[in-house]
Formats: C-alpha cells, structure tokens, sequence
C-alpha cells in the first residue's frame, strides 16, 4: 500500500525548498494591486520595493491551492532549467551558480530539500526501507523499558505543562517512542531466532547499537530510516572535507565552491536513486545498470567545475567514488548511533 505519508512529504520538502529559492522574474499569475497593501508604498513590480511583499494578496481557496500546486509540480519554472544542466552539464551549472548566475537556476540548498523529501517519499512508497519480511521477536523487557519511557516523558510533559513551559521538545520524543513501541509491539508477534551478531573487536562506543540490531534488527531499520530523513542535510559537511582533500594546494578552490559541488552532486544521486528504485520496479536491470552512472557523472562534474584535464578528473574520480563510500558509511555510522540511544 503506498505510503500517503511519504507522499505529504514529497509535498512538505518541495514547499520547503520553494520558501529558500527566490524568484526570478517569473509571473504570479495575479492582478496587482496599485499601492501595497502592508505598507502603502506605490508599486512597479511584483513586489513591494519598500517591504519587499508580493504586489498581490489573494483571498481565495481556488488561489491558495493554485500556490502549492504551482509549487509542487512546476517550482516556478527554474527546476526544467537546471535538472536538464544537472544530469548533462553537472559542472557547468556548478561553476555558472558559484559565479554568480543563480536566478536561473535552483539553489543548490532548495533542489537538495526537494530532492531529499522526494527520495524518502519514494523510498516508503516501494518499500526500499522495509526489511527482508523476517520478523524479530521484541522481548517483554524491551516492551516494558519504552512504556517506562514514556510514562517518564508524560510526567516530565505534566511538569513543564504546571512551570508554564514549552513542551513541544518533549511532544516529539514522546511521539517518536510511541512509534517505536508500537513497532516493537507489532514485530514481537514473530517467531525469527535472536540473530547472532558478534561484537568481538568492535569499538567500545559501536557495541551497545551492535547488540540492539542483533536483538531487533527492524526496529534499528525503522531508526535509521527516521535519523536518516532527519539528518540527510549532514552529508554535506561530511563530504565537503574529502573534496577539499582532491584539490589541497589550489586556493583558487575555496569551501564554498566544494560545498556547491558538493551539493549539486548529492542532488544528483538522490535523484538517481529515485528513478533507479521506481523504474526498477518494472524493470529490475534498470537498478543494477545505474549503479554504474555515478562514476560517469562524478568525471564530468569535476572536469567541468575545476576546469580539469582528462588525466587529472580521472585520478580525482577514483578518490572520490572511494571517499563516497567513506562519507557514506560515517553517515550511516552516525545515524546508526543516534538510533541506538534511548
């Protein structure tokens, strides 16, 4: 069944990266008004020259759903633009952004939200989260320490409730152990063995976790899914420091550049992933056969970007479909270990 959550997702990341992107003379589709109407100035434009709020303000259900519509499905015509020049011209675009060229293009911020939402979105709706169908049997004690949780966190939420404080911090937890507990509850029903995972000559800090997927290794996939949606923007600043490492004597390359290239390329393999998991729904080879796309792009996003010869964006391509694996694995390593905090 297709995950309507994921779908409201797909939806809430594209109006997210809508709200980061600025407009680019691109029409609102609305009359305008003459003066404006929070503060008065006489207008010349879309928008007010004095507050900077847009020329019209509509007043209508049939408009405000033409907004996230208009948002969703078209992201005001700059997403056809750079799509197009990210999939054929990564590097390109890179250098044309970093030059300053950004109101023909989506921002490298806002495409990376839209492009992250849009991945888990797809994720839940074929099901690339879900585990191999082998039920953990949950134990009673594991059942008990999350009820035990969350009676704390309810009593701390009473607390804060008397002290006229906040508690919207201790909402989520409590929403979020609740739907631990109800997974657990749902997967203590099965009758799989207790997985034997060995945590000889595992560091100190990895063998609490280690331990916990050994007992319920669904419950750790449902973890690292939520970490994983919650934290994705963390690849960037993990990665930026393996591509400062390609380019290490060239000051011309400062962070800031790295941190575009960076983004863009992410971009791009999350899309990737989305295309590759829908198509191969239908037609398994598809996935396989992409798996042999990111080395391609990664060549030419860096010939193009740092102005390479072919010699020296091939060397760099090798390091960095190694530091890929790297950046990936310490993303996971992280997530995993937040999981397994309590």
């Amino acid at each position: 069944m297709p995950d309507l959550e994921g779908i409201g997702d797909a939806v809430t990341g594209t109006l997210a990266a809508r709200a980061l992107e600025p407009g680019a003379g691109e029409a609102d589709g609305h009359s305008h008004e003459k003066n404006c109407l929070n503060c008065g100035a006489a207008l010349a434009g879309p928008y007010c020259h004095a507050c900077g709020q847009k020329a019209h303000v509509h007043r209508t259900l049939s408009a405000f759903w033409h907004d996230i519509l208009h948002s969703v499905f078209h992201f005001e015509g700059k997403i056809w633009r750079t799509l197009p020049m990210l999939a054929l011209h990564p590097g390109v675009l890179t250098r044309r952004y970093i030059e300053g060229e950004r109101a023909s293009f989506v921002s490298p911020i806002a495409l990376f939200l839209f492009s992250a939402f849009l991945m888990f979105a797809v994720a839940g709706m074929t099901g690339a989260f879900d585990s191999a169908g082998n039920p953990q049997r949950t134990t009673a004690q594991e059942i008990a320490r999350a009820s035990a949780k969350i009676e704390r966190l309810e009593a701390s939420r009473a607390e804060a409730i008397a002290e006229k404080r906040s508690t919207a911090r201790i909402d989520g937890r409590i929403a979020e152990t609740r739907a631990e507990l109800a997974i657990m509850k749902k997967i203590s029903v099965g009758t799989t063995p207790k997985a034997q995972i060995s945590t000889k000559g595992a560091p100190p800090f990895l063998k609490g976790w280690i331990d916990k997927a050994a007992r319920n290794p669904d419950l750790l996939l449902y973890k690292l899914k939520t970490n994983a949606y919650k934290f994705s923007w963390a690849l960037i600043p993990i990665s930026v420091p393996f591509v400062w490492l390609l380019f290490p004597r060239h000051r011309r390359f400062p962070l800031y550049d790295h941190t575009v290239f960076v983004t863009y390329s992410l971009c791009f393999m999350m899309l990737l992933l989305i295309i590759a998991s829908t198509v191969g729904l239908l037609i398994p080879l598809i996935a396989s056969l992409a798996w042999l796309v990111p080395p391609f792009h990664m060549y030419r996003h860096l010939k193009e970007t740092y102005g390479l010869k072919r010699s020296g964006a091939l060397w760099r391509t090798f390091l960095l479909v190694g530091f890929a694996f790297v950046a990936v694995s310490l993303f996971v390593t992280i997530i995993a270990g937040l999981g397994a905090v309590d």
